[in-house]
């Protein structure tokens, strides 16, 4: 777990990340990962971002940051900036124990 600067000793956040080459995989690891997995689903909040192109090559991308006031966009922009394609992130925060 990664601990923020200027954060609570209790505070962690862990990034998963997996490939994505279309909507069902971004659902699909979603899914596992904010229903299957208590840990996670219990996090204050899960912030992601994905970028993959579609079938006929256009850029599918979009985020969602999960009360996080603007983390969503801040994953997309990471990746647009790195140039990663067919990526998932997913960042999540607890606060507390």
């Amino acid at each position: 777990p990664f601990h923020p600067p200027k954060s609570g000793a209790a505070e962690n956040m862990i990034a998963h990340v997996c490939e994505v080459k279309c909507m069902e995989h971004v659902h699909w690891a979603l899914a596992e990962l904010l229903f299957n997995d208590k840990k996670v689903a219990k996090a204050t909040h899960n912030m992601f971002a994905y970028r993959f192109h579609g079938d006929d090559s256009t850029l599918v991308h979009d985020n969602d940051d999960d009360g996080e006031k603007g983390s969503g966009a801040k994953l997309a922009s990471l990746l647009e900036l790195s140039g990663a394609e067919n990526v998932l992130v997913v960042v999540s925060r607890w606060y507390g124990g």
